[in-house]
């Protein structure tokens, strides 16, 4: 077996370009956003500076995959209002849930945010990033998950920045989950700041004085379901990144989703989580979670998403699934029970094998 740091170097990285850049009126009275527009700028997008606060020219009025297309190569420099600003639980992953961005560039064919987020899926990112940060004081020691949790006490009072967004996807523009991890790393109390990744630039993170203060996930699957995360990084760059952050210290885990009992996949999360453990071999004081989550849909996701990826050949039958009620009373599909133990039986076992150091937070 190889140590990581034999292996060989990885591709240039894969950075999203968008296409055009809206900044609203409100955006322009901080600098971050004249800082982002530059960037995004630099990169070939066309800057238009809205009048007001409104996003306008979301659709291009042609057909549903133009919509699309546009949207998805659109970013919009927004303003975070005081709404957005005050924190919402976000169960089982962490205590809060706080936005540096909403919206993912990636083209996942399987997104969650297909049924959670309205309108035309551009990508908005925030000026406003001291602001959000200003208003996270207020939610130490408080919450449902690690806050009032004896085992998971050690993670103190846990903010999630990747709900709705990726926010490593679009750092190379914003800059604005760098400047969290330093605020975090900054900040004397018992908080850590966890965000998700589907993307391979940690670059930015590496060097930065985090004090152990952030959980890095990286968003994994087996190797034969990542044709369906088009626009993000290969498996193999995801988890040699994985590798390089828990060497600069870095609390690291892996977000297993969305799990799919499909084409050999006792083999394929098996090859896996062996990769993983090649990729985090020698790390020093490694702390690992892993976060294992199946795939779901509700109705209106199905709808949205087939609009969206028409030829998509991922399996959302009904008939082959058991109907659920959120809290909320909606409805979702998700995998019958005896295929739901089956899988968690296997992939907790796997996990075992490969990574017994892994600590394994969840399975839903």
């Amino acid at each position: 077996m190889l140590h990581p740091d034999a292996l060989p170097p990885l591709r240039h990285h894969r950075l999203w370009r968008p296409k055009r850049v809206l900044v609203t009126r409100g955006a322009r009275a901080f600098p971050r956003a004249l800082a982002m527009a530059e960037r995004a700028a630099a990169l070939g997008a066309e800057v238009v500076e809205l009048p007001n606060d409104r996003l306008t020219g979301l659709a291009s009025g042609e057909s549903p995959a133009a919509d699309y297309r546009l949207a998805k190569n659109t970013m919009a420099i927004v303003v975070a209002s005081a709404a957005k600003r005050r924190l919402q639980p976000i169960p089982p992953s962490a205590d809060w849930r706080f936005d540096l961005a909403e919206g993912c560039p990636a083209h996942c064919q399987y997104c969650y945010l297909a049924g959670s987020l309205a309108g035309p899926p551009i990508t908005r990112v925030y000026a406003n990033v001291e602001e959000i940060f200003d208003g996270l004081a207020a939610y130490v020691g408080q919450g449902t998950v690690t806050s009032a949790s004896a085992e998971r006490s050690g993670e103190g009072t846990t903010f999630e920045a990747s709900c709705y967004a990726d926010p490593l996807g679009v750092e190379h523009l914003t800059g604005s989950l760098s400047e969290a991890v330093s605020f975090f790393g900054r900040w004397d109390a018992p908080v850590q700041l966890r965000f998700t990744t589907k993307f391979a630039d940690v670059s930015p993170l590496l060097g930065l004085e985090h004090r152990g203060r952030t959980r890095v996930r990286m968003s994994v699957n087996a190797a034969h379901l990542i044709r369906f995360e088009g626009g993000t990084s290969p498996l193999p760059e995801r988890l040699r990144a994985l590798g390089q952050l828990a060497r600069a210290g870095y609390r690291v885990g892996l977000t297993v989703a969305p799990i799919q009992p499909v084409d050999d996949w006792r083999t394929g999360y098996a090859a896996l989580f062996a990769d993983a453990a090649r990729e985090l071999a020698g790390a020093p004081d490694l702390d690992l979670t892993a976060e294992l989550i199946t795939h779901r849909f509700t109705p209106k996701s199905k709808g949205v998403l087939q609009g969206w990826y028409p030829a998509s050949k991922l399996e959302m039958d009904e008939e082959k699934r058991s109907r659920k009620l959120t809290k909320f009373g909606s409805v979702k599909h998700v995998y019958p029970a005896a295929t739901m133990k089956e899988m968690r039986a296997e992939l907790t076992g796997l996990l075992g094998r490969h990574l017994p150091q892994a600590k394994v937070l969840y399975w839903t």
